[in-house]
């Protein structure tokens, strides 16, 4: 989904682009080096489980809406939660990746700036993964909750935590879809200056009516990684348009000094009038 945007403000682009190759492995790095983090948080399942119990119950006292509100309307049909699960699996990753791409080719002075929030953003979430092991609302039998993914497909993975070599099913908390999805609206909104720029938000609000629908995430897991990233957007400033405000400036000086050359102008003819009259006379 892209919607029209205006032109680059003068001082948006200003900074170079940083060398592709660069980037490219830099970004395969830290996706790397996360994945294997998460593959490293496998095999607790005692304390995720424990910790799934806790985060259920503080829900119920905090009063948040139950997420089976959510799942049930999803379940109104096969086609909308096969939808939901497909979006759950496949938006994810190829979302961020454009928003990068976009940015890096239109923005450079912004791609540095969200690459930066997402690279803090993601390993926060890795040291929370890693302390705090969290089972999905799918996993655990007192939610009540459907694994639509298993139920209905498709499904990222496996039947059993346990067996699953390719992702860590106890890394819930925080909800990176729901983070990255958040930082894209955050992103197009900052970069662009279109007055529908603002339908962006539909992505994050979107993703996190999936996490939950499809009782991958808490509503707990959303409201963590929305927190880590304002802390991180709060440290990681998004780029000065300097140029933008310099132009405006000289515009204003230059169309000030003008009117007042008029100014000038109109008097000094004023003064001439007595004296034209003058030797008329």
């Amino acid at each position: 989904m892209e919607f029209p945007t205006e032109p680059a403000p003068r001082g948006s682009a200003a900074r170079p682009r940083p060398p592709l190759v660069r980037e490219v492995l830099l970004v395969a790095g830290l996706l790397l080096v996360y994945k294997l983090g998460r593959l490293l948080a496998t095999g607790h399942s005692a304390g995720a489980f424990a910790n799934a119990h806790r985060v259920w119950d503080l829900e119920r006292f905090l009063h948040l809406p139950g997420e089976g509100a959510v799942q049930a309307a999803t379940l109104h049909g096969d086609t909308l939660v096969q939808i939901a699960n497909t979006y759950y699996a496949t938006v994810h990753f190829p979302a961020t990746a454009a928003f990068l791409g976009w940015l890096y080719l239109r923005r450079p002075g912004h791609y540095v700036w969200a690459r930066r929030v997402l690279a803090a953003v993601t390993g926060a979430a890795l040291v929370v993964h890693l302390t705090f092991p969290l089972a999905p609302p799918r996993l655990l039998t007192a939610t009540g909750l459907v694994d639509t993914g298993q139920v209905y497909g498709p499904t990222v993975y496996g039947s059993s935590p346990e067996s699953d070599s390719l992702a860590n099913q106890f890394a819930a908390m925080p909800s990176l879809h729901f983070g990255w999805a958040l930082m894209v609206a955050v992103g197009l909104i900052a970069a662009t200056r279109t007055r529908w720029r603002w339908l962006w938000l539909l992505h994050p609000l979107g993703t996190l009516l999936v996490i939950v629908g499809t009782a991958n995430h808490y509503w707990l897991d959303a409201i963590v990684a929305a927190a880590l990233l304002g802390i991180a957007l709060a440290v990681v400033r998004p780029p000065r348009r300097t140029a933008a405000t310099s132009g405006s400036s000289s515009q204003k000086t230059d169309a000030d000094a003008g009117a007042a050359a008029d100014a000038d102008t109109g008097a000094g003819a004023d003064a001439d009038v007595p004296e034209l009259v003058g030797a008329r006379r």
